[in-house]
């Protein structure tokens, strides 16, 4: 991709160099970034700044998270000596107006930031009239480059009844707390919500179609949080799915039907059963923009689209679900029109977690992917007490493994289940991407007594 000057006679005939369609994370930082490199920057955003992440997603679900471990460690306190004065009581309605607190305080940063860069925000909802016009709220705007950065959307799945349940956008601000909850679905959000919610207080059934939860994650890993989140009280069904939800007219309260005439009695019925691209009615087909079957934008390795002045980042086109990524793919297209054209994203060793309780974190392949890679792999694993549940009381256990390419000797994949996963592999990730071996794994003192040091203690394969 050729660097572009944003003072370049071909820029001027336009009213921006830059337009951005979605004040998410890729959006802003994409924005911003390049007014700060000197160019003409709009972005168009119909709700608040942030984007999913920002403030229905990933801040709002930690800031929950972190309230559903306080349950933990109230629970666990006797063990060390503390005697709490009474019963602790949670109040749903204070994390929710802290919470909301804290996320508009977020937009306000965000907004900074724009600002700041010079950017233009335009507050409306937006459409591509053509590969260089934007049409928001009734107002043509032209550019010479166009990002689409608009993210995702949840879904409702296709069953009789589904309009009575809630997406994952609607859970942070439930009038009460419910006290029954059933969640749909087995990736990352209902995991998480699932994980939240009974630590909260509620009893939560969790419905998953398959065998298993979260599909792309290690077998292993899969099958030791399951048994971990049965033991936190979810009541896992797998191989189950909900056929029709109804409502009690009097009570309010919600039957989910299920296969064989089962029916389950809930407060809220959660669907985290996907999400979708969120393209539908910004005239991108209409433009020329490809769009593939599942309404995401077809890009190239330079996120350009078919039309060419027309880009795409994060959820919205076709490459990996993660708010890092985005970020990361939006640096991608700001050097490549308002810089040296050097910058690639690289999907390899891409750290992730998942923050259910206990947490989940990993890095690069699974088990079954590393064979099918590099065919021959030794795996080291371990599951094991932490220290802290000596004395909790506590059965929660943490489980590691490591997968190594036997020819090389470089640790392809590390997954962790237990407390503070995430923290964790995040450091493990940046070694990974240097290319370290199990022999330099094996050579480094480990933190005495942590759980981290088991990725440098275990010797022995369990299987290879």
């Amino acid at each position: 991709m050729p660097p572009s000057s944003s003072s370049s006679s071909s820029s001027s005939s336009f009213d921006f160099d830059l337009f951005v369609i979605g004040g998410g994370s890729g959006g802003v930082r994409a924005a911003r970034m390049a007014g700060q490199r000197g160019a003409r920057v709009a972005l168009a955003e119909c709700a608040a700044l942030g984007g999913t992440c920002v403030n229905v997603g990933c801040i709002p679900k930690k800031l929950y998270s972190y309230a559903a471990g306080y349950a933990e460690a109230f629970e666990e306190a006797p063990g060390y000596g503390w005697t709490l004065p009474e019963a602790p009581r949670f109040d749903w309605g204070v994390l929710k107006a802290n919470r909301a607190k804290e996320i508009a305080r977020l937009n306000r940063v965000y907004q900074g930031l724009l600002d700041g860069a010079g950017v233009t925000l335009l507050q409306g909802w937006a459409q591509l009239v053509d590969g260089h016009t934007v049409e928001v709220d009734g107002r043509r705007h032209t550019a010479e480059h166009i990002l689409v950065a608009t993210g995702g959307m949840p879904v409702l799945p296709e069953l009789p009844g589904a309009g009575l349940g809630v997406v994952s956008d609607a859970v942070f601000d439930l009038p009460a707390f419910p006290q029954r909850l059933v969640v749909v679905g087995a990736g990352y959000i209902a995991c998480e919500f699932a994980s939240i919610f009974r630590g909260l207080g509620a009893q939560v059934t969790q419905l998953v179609r398959r065998a298993h939860l979260l599909d792309a994650f290690d077998e292993d890993v899969r099958e030791f949080l399951a048994r971990e989140m049965g033991k936190a009280g979810i009541d896992l069904r797998m191989n189950t799915q909900a056929e029709t939800i109804t409502r009690d007219e009097t009570t309010g309260r919600l039957s989910v039907s299920l296969a064989r005439g089962q029916v389950l009695e809930a407060d809220t019925v959660l669907f985290a059963t996907g999400r979708r691209p969120n393209t539908e009615g910004m005239g991108l087909e209409a433009a020329g923009v490809k769009l593939d079957a599942r309404g995401a934008v077809v890009v190239d390795g330079e996120y350009r689209s078919s039309v060419p002045s027309v880009f795409a980042v994060g959820d919205v086109c076709t490459r990996l679900q993660l708010t890092p990524v985005a970020l990361a793919e939006a640096m991608v297209v700001v050097d490549g029109l308002f810089g040296d054209g050097r910058r690639r994203m690289d999907y390899d060793f891409v750290p992730t977690a998942v923050f259910t309780h206990p947490n989940v974190g990993t890095c690069g392949y699974t088990e079954a992917a590393a064979r099918a890679k590099f065919g021959e792999v030794r795996i080291f694993a371990t599951d094991f007490k932490p220290l802290r549940h000596t004395l909790s009381g506590r059965e929660e256990r943490t489980f590691m493994k490591l997968v190594v390419d036997a020819k090389s000797d470089r640790v392809v994949g590390l997954h962790m289940v237990g407390s503070e996963a995430g923290e964790i592999v995040q450091g493990f990730a940046v070694a990974m991407r240097a290319g370290a071996t199990k022999a330099q794994f094996d050579t480094t003192i480990g933190i005495h007594p942590t759980a981290a040091e088991e990725f440098v203690t275990m010797r022995e394969p369990t299987v290879g």
